[in-house]
């Protein structure tokens, strides 16, 4: 460890100003454990640590007495797990008064360091108010709840949502007086959203650089987060899967069906390899699989999973279909994660009977069915309109659940609708509405 480089490095941390940053809606709270916060590559986790510096500066805390630490930097890309201590005694050397107060540190890209967790929980037995944020490629909330037995608590971190979409574009809406004009441009923006996505990085760039950013933070995923992660040599495979999923996005994913067309093909794979490669790509929060809800856990295990994409703008590579609807619902869900992400009591499930009817969502909270969605872009076609309605209604009956929820491209009413001598009332709202209520 170069003691001047250190110091040099902790001395333009504190010299230097925060970012400018679109504030973020996770909300972290007062909470002793360390904070870890996951989430997909380039979702924006290192500013929202800058974020949390910059709240607790706001509520009285000197800067002195924050330490930010990223190992990605050049001046600490050697520093092994012992010296994360004297680094805080160079801390403490350039600025004595931090002595006699708590220190809060924040640790960016932690994996860099072997035995990095030992560290961590050194220091949170100290009685340091600690953040870490990292890659998910290695600093996963399975692996960290292992490696810090207890002593953190994950955040999960996703790409923007409408609304911070929105604030990042200085564009504020009042929804409940919208004139022609400025509706006009709220759903060209929402489009814009649809189409590309949440990424940061994305939002403010031409067409053309957010296909080319989307691509190359596809091949992050593919090599820094499985490939050299795992050590997997048959990345034709993990492509092909990749794009397999992006083809699915928003529909069931079956790795049997999976399995017999790679078998067609002439193509020699295990199941359990396929598995293998899913779950790889769940890790690294790429994709997320949605169970069918069943009262039977036995049942849901055995279920086949709808497979959803961490950020829409993936469906850009692979443009198989223009559907609107699939983007929609693919949106409604991340929307969902992040309401689990307050409420630790949600689960998410979808609905499917025998008849292959299906409910997009089953929102359940504690032991209690709190709401049914159905997605349904366009409501002009009246067939159309009478499969989802009828389905909600039938599961609406099956689940004994009353608030019925249907989200439209731009159609809002609220209907009393009756099936079979079931009558129910239900919601249609459109999806721009529901994001920013």
């Amino acid at each position: 460890m170069v003691k001047e480089e250190i110091k040099s490095y902790l001395i333009n941390f504190q010299k230097n100003e925060l970012p400018t940053l679109v504030e973020r809606e996770l909300k972290i709270g007062k909470i002793k454990k360390i904070k870890s916060i996951i989430g997909p590559r380039r979702a924006g986790k290192t500013f929202f640590m800058y974020q949390e510096i910059k709240r607790l500066i706001e509520s009285g805390i000197k800067k002195e007495n924050i330490l930010y630490l990223n190992f990605e930097d050049p001046k600490l890309i050697e520093i092994n797990f012992k010296e994360i201590e004297e680094i805080i005694k160079l801390h403490w050397q350039l600025y004595p008064a931090s002595i006699k107060e708590k220190l809060h540190i924040f640790i960016d890209e932690p994996q860099n360091i072997k035995k990095w967790e030992i560290a961590m929980r050194a220091l949170y037995d100290d009685g340091f108010n600690i953040y870490i944020s990292g890659s998910s490629s290695k600093l996963l909330s399975k692996e960290i709840a292992t490696s810090l037995r207890g002593r953190s608590i994950s955040h999960i971190l996703l790409p923007f949502s409408f609304r911070e979409f929105l604030k990042m574009k200085e564009t504020v809406f009042d929804i409940a007086r919208l004139s022609s004009k400025e509706k006009a441009n709220l759903l060209a923006l929402f489009n814009e959203y649809l189409e590309y996505g949440g990424f940061p990085e994305v939002i403010p760039e031409n067409k053309e650089n957010k296909i080319k950013i989307i691509k190359e933070y596809l091949d992050l995923i593919v090599y820094k987060d499985i490939v050299e992660r795992y050590k997997i040599k048959n990345v034709r495979l993990i492509r092909w899967l990749i794009n397999s999923l992006i083809a699915s996005f928003s529909k069931e994913f079956s790795v049997h069906k999976t399995y017999l067309t790679l078998k067609s093909r002439g193509l020699r794979v295990s199941k359990n390899t396929l598995y293998s490669y899913l779950s790889m790509l769940e890790d690294a929060m790429f994709v997320y699989s949605l169970p069918k809800f069943n009262y039977s856990i036995r049942k849901k295990e055995f279920s086949i999973n709808k497979a959803y994409l961490c950020d829409t703008g993936f469906t850009r590579i692979i443009e198989i279909s223009k559907n609107k609807g699939r983007k929609i619902e693919n949106i409604v869900f991340l929307e969902l994660v992040k309401q689990k992400n307050k409420n630790s009591l949600i689960d998410i499930f979808y609905w499917k009977n025998q008849q292959q009817e299906e409910v997009d969502f089953v929102v359940k909270q504690g032991t209690k069915l709190k709401q049914l969605i159905q997605v349904c872009s366009d409501f002009s076609n009246f067939e159309t309109k009478k499969r989802e309605i009828r389905a909600l209604i039938k599961a609406s009956r099956e689940l004994k659940c009353k608030n019925l929820v249907v989200i439209t491209e731009d159609y809002e009413k609220e209907e009393i609708v009756e099936w079979f001598g079931t009558k129910r009332k239900i919601k249609m709202i459109p999806i721009w509405k529901w994001l920013l209520k």
